[in-house]
């Protein structure tokens, strides 16, 4: 992880529901559909240990796309940056397929 100062907010800080999700391969893997911050009490759908690390470094909850996709995860760590706009981006630092799925 990258340090952070005042100046530069943690990248899911900056994340909104509603936000398209690309991944680093440049595929879109779905929009936002909740944001929770570092230190939630929110437990992500996952298994044991996975859902806990997530609820420490926050989380995306990804409405997924395309033909039998469900809702993944991503971890305040695999966010490289957003995008301001109408939705707005977020971009992630892994592929769609190294985000977390719901169980």
């Amino acid at each position: 992880m990258q340090p952070q100062t005042p100046t530069e907010p943690l990248p899911i800080a900056t994340a909104n529901v509603g936000m398209t999700v690309v991944d680093a391969a440049g595929a879109e893997a779905g929009v936002v559909s909740a944001v929770q911050m570092p230190g939630t009490e929110v437990r992500p759908d996952l298994a044991a240990g996975v859902a806990e690390e997530l609820m420490g470094a926050g989380y995306l909850r990804v409405d997924g796309t395309g033909f039998l996709s469900n809702d993944t995860y991503a971890g305040g760590d695999q966010i490289r940056d957003t995008v301001e706009g109408d939705p707005g981006v977020v971009n992630l630092r892994v592929t769609r397929d190294q985000l977390y799925r719901a169980t």
